[in-house]
């Protein structure tokens, strides 16, 4: 088995980065959904709110963050906002410390977006705890919905896209780690495995909603594949389809990297 994909995401629910390597930290893929779109109130926005986030593109230099979508000018911004006063967001049912990344930055998403919004950016000194029914004190989460890491295997993707009468590619579940060379759903039994130099704990399959139905090239949403995964995948409730993992140590990850089961 060997990583086949690494995936950031920088700003939540807006379009994925594929890599061929990664830091991994303790909250997470480095750059992995440190920036946010949230609301004149601080909550955040997703695409289960918001599917047009899907058709934003992002990039991360040494020193800018870069917004850009079909129709729009490109907005450059410094990674770290100038303005380092700490306010309010609010992912779920977590208050989480936030910069503003100022005022251009909200002009362009709420023209785009054709809503009111702002963007927000987690600082270093942001420690959100993970769930801790799932976690250790210690471990700490980026603005993420809830764990650091998410894997899928490409062999539980191709067991749902033979159900399908139009098969979705990976992008709909967007992970950051995608797994080759194991059965369909292998992943559901692991606890502990090591990618390269870095050893991940799985804590919890991950529960899918309906941002699973937005198609992430043309921002429109369905009904599949999560009317399907509901047919086979549910539990209590709730339709899963990959694993959700925390990291045990720091590491550089690349894509081909052996991956072995440990626990």
């Amino acid at each position: 088995m060997h990583i086949s994909e690494i995936n950031i995401y920088p700003v939540k629910s807006t379009k994925g980065i594929r890599l061929d390597s990664a830091h991994v930290e303790r909250r997470g893929l480095r750059f992995d959904r440190r920036w946010m779109v949230v609301d004149e109130s601080g909550l955040f926005i997703s695409q289960r709110d918001v599917s047009k986030l899907a058709l934003i593109s992002t990039s991360v230099g040494e020193a800018m963050l870069t917004l850009s979508a079909e129709g729009r000018s490109s907005l450059s911004l410094p990674l770290i906002p100038t303005d380092n006063a700490l306010a309010s967001a609010r992912v779920w049912e977590d208050e989480v410390r936030v910069c503003w990344m100022g005022k251009e930055a909200d002009e362009w998403l709420t023209t785009f977006l054709g809503i009111r919004c702002r963007l927000v950016y987690m600082p270093d000194k942001t420690m959100r705890r993970v769930n801790p029914d799932y976690a250790s004190p210690a471990d700490v989460v980026s603005l993420a919905d809830a764990f650091p890491v998410l894997l899928i295997s490409q062999a539980s993707l191709d067991d749902l896209n033979s159900r399908l009468s139009q098969p979705v590619p990976m992008n709909r579940f967007r992970p950051n780690i995608v797994v080759s060379g194991s059965k369909a759903f292998e992943e559901d039994s692991w606890r502990r495995i090591r990618l390269g130099s870095l050893v991940l704990r799985i804590v919890k399959p991950c529960s899918r909603c309906v941002t699973t139905t937005v198609d992430q090239a043309t921002g429109v949403s369905g009904k599949e594949p999560l009317a399907t995964l509901a047919g086979y995948r549910t539990r209590n409730g709730n339709v899963y389809f990959g694993q959700n993992a925390i990291p045990e140590n720091d590491a550089l990850i690349h894509t081909n990297d052996e991956i072995e089961i440990l626990a």
